[in-house]
């Protein structure tokens, strides 16, 4: 494995376009044994690009997003939040598999999410995930829920004290 310094850095409104396509790539090499080749389609693409131009453009105050760059590629983003509830929850971390293993997830999930009680959930068909989460000191509260969008994954609910 090639080890590659990234930049870790605030995306702009113009990696809106870049970020959708591994969002879909990144997803794919995730769950692609879980989701039909349908779900992979333009359909798709062009909802995480309308997704992800909403959220470069139009920022909440509360959201933190931040993506990671290697070699002048975006190989990874990450994005948190806070709950109704007001605890930090992360939204979503996705890193290119050619980018495992080399420390760029949890420089993403650093810089999102700040240490303290915070909450995240993660297929339960995962392993991979959940093991980086639980190095993290989050544990899995028996939660559980699913998308009709994502037919085929259920998500466990991790939380970290």
């Amino acid at each position: 494995m090639r080890r590659v310094i990234a930049v870790i850095r605030e995306p702009r409104p113009a990696d809106a376009e870049t970020i959708a396509a591994l969002h879909v790539a990144t997803w794919r090499e995730t769950y692609g044994h879980l989701l039909s080749d349908d779900f992979f389609g333009d359909e798709v693409v062009g909802r995480r690009r309308r997704m992800w131009t909403q959220i470069l453009t139009k920022p909440r105050r509360e959201d933190v997003v931040r993506v990671a760059e290697a070699d002048g590629e975006l190989v990874g983003f990450a994005m948190s939040g806070i709950t109704d509830g007001g605890m930090p929850q992360l939204y979503m971390l996705y890193v290119a598999a050619e980018h495992h293993g080399t420390g760029v997830g949890q420089r993403l999930f650093d810089g999102v999410l700040p240490p303290g009680p915070a909450v995240l959930w993660v297929a339960k068909e995962n392993p991979r995930a959940i093991a980086f989460y639980r190095r993290n000191a989050f544990i899995v509260d028996g939660a559980e829920q699913t998308d009709p969008g994502t037919p085929g994954i259920v998500e466990a609910r991790m939380v970290r004290a």
